[in-house]
């Protein structure tokens, strides 16, 4: 793949008005290998990025740089097992560790300031939808109309859902993956391609070429 190709063009070109004093930049057609764009914005998810508490209640949003740090919750009623703590490392190191991501384990974790550690991972069921097992939501949006988070929180269910596939899947979405049906061209949420980002996602799910194609072209 050529330097060009391999570079997502995602601030460039068309701008679309969200709401009605608000437009974000939306990805222009572009050609390189993914088969779909499904990193955050597209032209079905294109409101910008808030804190968990904005207006509109959005949570998609791009980390805030190419340099990944997370924190594990290690004391406490949100606190990883070592089980789970093993799980999140592994993924992190063997699942987005190869990408483009420079991806990091902050063990003095910053939780205000310019710096603030990117993914802070829980143990908890707070504010996890009925039905799901796991919630992605940013903490302190970098400005309030724009597109990048500088922390966000994953939470996971207990009793064993920290498993592989959902972390990778709440992981992609704290770096800005979405679903099948907010990809641009649309395509199923039970789309294969899609790896960990496929709904619902297998326990043993990573990355597959579509998302590391549009990681790598963001980052």
């Amino acid at each position: 793949m050529s330097i060009i190709s391999a570079r997502r063009l995602s601030f460039k070109a068309v701008c679309l008005a969200v709401v009605a004093f608000t437009t974000v930049a939306v990805t222009a057609g572009v050609a390189w290998a993914a088969f779909t764009d499904n990193m955050y914005p597209t032209p079905y998810a294109n409101l910008a990025c808030q804190d968990e508490s904005g207006p509109d209640g959005n949570v998609s949003c791009l980390t805030d740089n190419s340099s990944l740090t997370y924190y594990m919750d290690s004391a406490g009623t949100n606190m990883l097992e070592t089980e789970d703590r093993n799980v999140v490392i592994s993924v992190m190191n063997s699942v987005y560790g190869p990408t483009d991501l420079s991806v990091s384990l902050d063990t003095s974790p910053t939780f205000s300031g310019s710096a603030e550690t990117d993914i802070v991972y829980e143990e908890s069921g707070i504010g996890v939808p009925s039905g799901s097992d796991g919630v992605t939501f940013c903490n302190d949006a970098v400005d309030g109309n724009g597109l990048r988070c500088d922390q966000q929180y994953i939470r996971i269910l207990g009793g064993g859902n920290y498993v592989k596939g959902l972390t990778c899947h709440e992981t992609g979405h704290a770096v800005g993956l979405l679903h099948g049906d907010q990809a641009s061209p649309l395509t199923s949420r039970t789309n294969e391609a899609l790896g960990c980002m496929e709904t619902p996602t297998s326990s043993e799910e990573g990355l597959q070429d579509n998302n590391i194609d549009n990681i790598n072209g963001t980052y």
